[in-house]
């Protein structure tokens, strides 16, 4: 429980999202922490007091001037019970009142009265997220420290398709996790780490490839680098961009990444091979483009083995702490346990690319984890959730 005695401060504001608050304060308790929940005006319109009074085991605080409460734990004693205030949804009108300072009911002056940090997870319509005096009151609450966690972008209750949507509240969790921790799960660690794919030339025009689109890899690089690891991602050709603090090495072929990573593996202490490496490459590259000749309807290929990145990373006799990935169709957990040993790795997450909405170009990914004499499930979420699970869990048995 990476929670367990942290006490935390749920606000909820007014609007569509504030139904994710009851599992969020569950998914909250799962990791051992103290919930209490406080609500806005508006929001009691989307949701109701005794469902997260319910949830959180704990009356909800909605009322400044409330006799009972100052009895018990009124506003300036619940301010300083908090280890964290997280406020989500966050809405519009919300964030205004508190750029503007204002204690105009009891979230708004709890979060003046708090010596805890105060995060805030933004929900609502993409325009109004994008209207210039929202931006002009996020960036005044960000330079006071105070933390903006998301939003995320998708499709809206209103139909419309932009940012604004509230964090999932898994994603939030470990927000909170990393916010809470004494140290990041990785400070200090130097992580190596491939993604994407791999192009294999047939001539100046023409290449072997594969589906991957580098979302899984560069998902991971971004959570790594939230842990506190150094990252430093070797890339193949996606259309992504550097994830914040990230030194990025860009290659096309797997003999080109094969060499950025061996060039460079005794200097990390995590090796992660996330990349979607060709197994196979032409023997021969057209110096021209090939053309079609005649009637001849058929074409002849020879093509030979690449070197085996992870492989390779595994056989050092000083290797760093090491996870491959195994990206199957069938029998997903006898070749993923096959390559974990036949490849001297100390853990593999592995995915079925068959099933849809999940795996190679995807927003989604499900994965099981397994290493020597254990395995998890992360079920299926976005990339980048279950990215910061997967380093979560890669933390917890990485040992320097």
């Amino acid at each position: 429980m990476r929670l367990a005695d942290k006490r935390i401060l749920l606000g909820v504001s007014g609007g569509i999202a504030a139904y994710k608050s009851a599992e969020l304060v569950r998914r909250l308790k799962d990791q051992g922490a103290e919930v209490r929940v406080v609500m806005t005006r508006s929001a009691k319109e989307f949701i109701t007091p005794l469902t997260l009074q319910a949830v959180s085991g704990h009356p909800v605080a909605d009322s400044l001037l409330d006799p009972a409460a100052e009895a018990g734990m009124g506003h300036i004693e619940l301010a300083k019970w908090a280890d964290l205030v997280l406020i989500a949804p966050a809405s519009a009108n919300l964030m205004a009142r508190m750029a503007a300072g204002m204690a105009d009911e009891l979230l708004t002056t709890l979060c003046l009265a708090t010596p805890a940090p105060v995060a805030l997870a933004p929900a609502m319509n993409q325009q109004m997220y994008r209207n210039a005096a929202t931006q002009a009151n996020l960036e005044t609450l960000a330079s006071r420290g105070i933390q903006l966690w998301g939003p995320d972008s998708g499709s809206q209750a209103c139909g419309d398709i932009g940012p604004g949507r509230m964090l999932d509240p898994l994603e939030l969790v470990e927000h909170c996790c990393q916010q809470l921790a004494s140290e990041p799960l990785l400070a200090g660690v130097r992580l190596l780490l491939t993604a994407g794919p791999t192009r294999e030339a047939l001539d100046p025009v023409r290449y072997i490839s594969n589906h991957s689109s580098g979302k899984m890899g560069y998902a991971i690089a971004r959570a790594a680098r939230e842990a506190g690891a150094e990252v430093t991602l070797v890339s193949g050709p996606v259309a992504l961009a550097t994830p914040p603090g990230v030194t990025r090495v860009d290659v096309e072929s797997a003999e080109q990444m094969h060499q950025a990573v061996m060039s460079r593996v005794h200097e990390c202490d995590l090796f992660i091979g996330c990349a979607a490496v060709a197994d196979y490459r032409p023997a021969r590259v057209a110096e021209q483009k090939i053309k079609k000749t005649g009637d001849n309807d058929q074409m002849v290929l020879t093509l030979v083995k690449n070197p085996d990145i992870i492989a390779a990373v595994g056989a050092l006799p000083d290797k760093p702490y090491t996870v491959g990935f195994a990206a199957e169709t069938v029998d997903v957990e006898q070749y993923a346990l096959d390559k974990l040993a036949r490849k001297r790795l100390d853990m593999i997450a592995a995915n079925d690319v068959s099933r849809a909405g999940q795996g190679f170009n995807a927003d989604d990914n499900a994965l099981t984890v397994f290493w020597h004499g254990g395995q998890a499930p992360l079920p299926l979420a976005d990339k980048l959730t279950l990215a910061r699970h997967l380093i979560a869990l890669i933390a917890r048995h990485y040992r320097p």
